[in-house]
């Protein structure tokens, strides 16, 4: 085996396991507004964006281990099958980037895929929303319009934030000769 990709692998193992911790407290301990089944914790979905930016393998366990700290952290069911549905944004997000210069991404370029990854994250919560609540009917005052403004243009607005802040920490890492290498720059 040659040594740096020895070096890769615990790198990417010990990313996994160091951002699923971090993604595991936030929803524990961070602030948050819960009017079920919306919920927003800030900075809930900066280890999953971290893990975008090193590798789709990554990615996908973080958002998988961030579902189960959401779980544990006693949210809702809702709420935490909403979780769920970030391993099928995370995914094709982490294949984007892993095709791109991750290190060198344009302001604008960084935007639309926030945006984009925004859409695509929003619309995978409506529709677990709406197939939750289907059979047993939604919580009292609330409806389609309810949650196409609050599950929809909320989380859009709630994983561009959490993109913002993931990206400050994308720049201070990158400044790691080390980091930059096990991560894979193209």
């Amino acid at each position: 085996m040659n040594t740096l990709t020895g070096k890769s692998n615990v790198f990417f193992l010990t990313a996994t396991a160091v951002l699923i911790a971090i993604g595991t407290v936030i929803p524990m301990f961070a602030p948050r507004v819960v009017i079920e089944p919306a919920s927003y914790t800030l900075a809930s979905h900066v280890a999953i964006f971290i893990a975008m930016f090193i590798s789709p393998k990554v990615a996908v366990g973080v958002a998988v281990g961030t579902t189960l700290g959401f779980l544990f952290a006693g949210f809702p069911p809702a709420i935490v099958l909403r979780a769920m549905t970030h391993v099928f944004w995370a995914f094709p997000g982490a294949l984007y980037l892993a095709r791109i210069d991750k290190f060198n991404i344009s302001f604008l370029k960084l935007r639309a895929f926030s945006f984009v990854v925004g859409v695509v994250h929003a619309l995978l919560e409506v529709i677990v929303v709406v197939l939750f609540f289907f059979g047993t009917g939604f919580p009292e005052g609330q409806g389609l319009g309810w949650v196409f403004l609050f599950i929809g243009v909320g989380t859009v607005i709630h994983s561009m934030v959490d993109l913002e802040i993931a990206n400050v920490v994308r720049h201070a890492l990158q400044t790691q000769k080390s980091y930059r290498d096990l991560a894979g720059n193209k």
